[in-house]
């Protein structure tokens, strides 16, 4: 069998290299013993690193679980409130699909006020200034109202529990 040898000064060249088969056939005891070791060391470190990503699972587990119990929480109380105030519920819906309406009537003035002034907007700081103060209070107060409306309205309903026959 023919290797070359790279070196960085000099051109490769070949090496003739033969293998007296007889002695490569059996492994050597103290090569097998190393072989166990190393396979035992490898097993060992897979083991702790199965370990480890299992508590990761179980940390994660746990963190997902702390997020939707407060999603959950709140759900559950909205869902009481929606059943302590149907009336006011079906209020909140209506008004909130009728203030959608409306939002959206606004956005529309507000695109086209855009669309309409946008050479004087994007030239002066004075007209987008007074732009914003027209328009950005009254946007973040209409999706907030908007946002209570929607909630307090699409609460969902109070799961029913069912008590165990005896």
């Amino acid at each position: 069998m023919t290797r070359y040898i790279l070196n960085d000064s000099t051109p490769a060249r070949p090496v003739n290299a033969q293998v007296d088969g007889s002695s490569s056939s059996v492994p050597q005891t103290n090569d097998l013993t190393e072989l166990i070791a190393l396979t035992r060391r490898s097993v060992q470190l897979q083991d702790r690193t199965l370990a480890a990503q299992n508590r990761q699972n179980e940390l994660l587990a746990e963190l997902i679980n702390q997020f939707t119990a407060a999603g959950r929480q709140k759900a559950m109380e909205l869902a009481q409130w929606k059943q302590s105030n149907p009336r006011l519920a079906r209020a909140c819906k209506d008004a909130a699909e009728k203030l959608a309406q409306i939002q959206t009537d606004f956005i529309d003035s507000l695109s086209d006020e855009i669309d309409v002034n946008y050479d004087v907007l994007q030239d002066g700081d004075f007209a987008l200034g007074e732009f914003v103060d027209k328009f950005g209070p009254r946007v973040i107060h209409l999706n907030s109202l908007l946002q209570v409306l929607a909630q307090l309205g699409n609460a969902p309903d109070v799961p029913m529990t069912t008590k165990k026959s005896e």
